[in-house]
């Protein structure tokens, strides 16, 4: 059976109170991960409302060789 672990990123977008995600530092963050062979399964957005993100969840797992 495979065995997978897990890693958590938080991703804070800039602005009081939240702001906008800046597309291209979060895209650079992923790729990092992606690089070391995480891969991708959720992020979520904690809204704070008017379209402004608080923060972003990203969840990782790889394969535990």
């Amino acid at each position: 059976m495979d065995k997978f672990e897990y890693r958590t990123m938080i991703y804070d977008p800039k602005g009081f109170a939240g702001g906008k995600v800046d597309g291209e530092a979060l895209q650079d963050a992923l790729n990092k991960f992606g690089s070391r062979g995480w891969e991708l399964v959720s992020c979520v957005s904690s809204n704070s409302g008017y379209g402004h993100t608080r923060s972003l969840v990203c969840i990782f797992k790889r394969k535990i060789q």
